[in-house]
């Protein structure tokens, strides 16, 4: 089941990367990053108290705090660069690099997480890095 939910989220991902193009069309990309931020901050929001999960908040620990906080900081940044390269490059090289993140994410979850590196994946990995890499120059 959870190749459905990537490959919604993939879809989602290509979506948002054609309407970001149009929507930050003469507009500062930091802007337009807020704006968007506060969407989906209500979208978010609005899902947890539909499905009355915000019963899970007591459950927190002081690491889920400080791990969930550095990742928003990691994902604002991330959507930062991201919307002003679309406002300077064209979607179909930016949205292409920005999945080097696939890459990236798969060498550090070895790294740090501590996860198998099998060789499909890493054969996976070689040819986002290549691509990237073909993309750019």
């Amino acid at each position: 089941m959870w190749w459905i939910y990537a490959l919604l989220s993939a879809l989602f991902a290509s979506l948002t990367a054609i309407f970001a193009k149009v929507g930050i069309a003469g507009v500062n990309s930091n802007l337009a990053t807020a704006i968007r931020t506060i969407i989906i901050l209500l979208v978010a929001w609005g899902i947890v108290f539909a499905r009355g999960e915000t019963r899970g908040i007591n459950a927190l620990s002081k690491q889920n705090l400080l791990f969930l906080f550095i990742s928003g900081i990691a994902t604002g940044l991330s959507w930062i660069f991201y919307f002003k390269a679309l406002q300077t490059g064209k979607v179909s090289q930016v949205a292409p690099v920005d999945k080097l993140s696939v890459a990236l994410t798969i060498i550090l979850s070895v790294i740090f997480l501590g996860e198998a590196l099998t060789f499909k994946t890493a054969i996976g990995a070689v040819l986002i890095i290549a691509g990237t890499l073909v993309i750019i120059f």
